[in-house]
């Protein structure tokens, strides 16, 4: 039986390439292969794909300028990096081009297939949430509908990314309460390594800017704890 779920793995080195696509075929996912990031757009502009695999070295696009692209366009399709490269700063990069995982090579087939069971899995819940219930929150002089992704107030509007706006529906619903780092990152991110909450501190950087516009609203840090999202009356 064939899974539901397409793949795009964009990858230049042929020989990774064709042992990672004949991997997830095994898997059941049907995958579909671009060698540079140039032909990895013209895939992506084709067909719809429930996950991206883009290595970041590549050919005519790297992997970052692929994901700005394909993010102008499409802010929910999750992406994960792969890349040679371990340093903190392209993985920050990484997370700020919209991708939601990164995997250093030489990476095993195991940590890569449970990588991606944890996003599809968590895409899943999302897109079953009752779609006929629309779930929005109020708070200060802004609107969230989480199923549109759209924050906005009388003199502000913006579609989220995923990240985001799954940041910002963990905040809202524990408006007021003391969260842990430990506790959003397993909550959004999956686990709670250095790298993924370098990227949280990014997100929420990102948050407050949106919402600086009304300043009773506060993401603030609890030192050495975490944060609080609170709403003065």
């Amino acid at each position: 039986m064939e899974s539901k779920y397409q793949i795009l793995l964009v990858e230049d080195d042929p020989n990774l390439s064709m042992v990672i696509q004949d991997y997830l075929e095994m898997q059941s996912y049907q995958t579909e292969l671009a060698h540079d990031g140039v032909e990895g757009f013209e895939a992506f502009q084709k067909k719809k794909y429930d996950l991206i695999i883009l290595d970041v070295m590549m050919p005519r696009k790297d992997g970052f300028s692929l994901a700005e692209d394909i993010r102008k366009t499409d802010q929910q399709t999750p992406i994960i990096f792969l890349t040679a490269k371990a340093l903190k700063e392209d993985r920050i990069n990484g997370f700020k081009t919209g991708c939601d995982d990164y995997i250093t090579k030489p990476f095993s087939s195991e940590e890569l297939s449970l990588r991606i069971q944890a996003i599809l899995k968590r895409c899943s819940i999302q897109s079953e949430a009752s779609p006929e219930r629309p779930e929005f929150y109020h708070f200060g002089n802004y609107t969230f509908d989480l199923n549109t992704m759209e924050l906005k107030s009388s003199s502000f509007q913006k579609v989220l990314t995923k990240r985001e706006a799954e940041l910002l529906q963990y905040l809202c619903k524990n408006k007021g309460q003391l969260l842990k780092r430990e506790a959003i990152l397993k909550a959004i991110w999956g686990n709670d390594d250095y790298f993924n909450g370098r990227s949280m501190d990014v997100f929420i950087a990102k948050l407050r800017k949106y919402l600086k516009s009304d300043g009773r609203i506060q993401i603030t840090n609890v030192h050495g704890t975490g944060f609080r999202f609170e709403i003065e009356d």
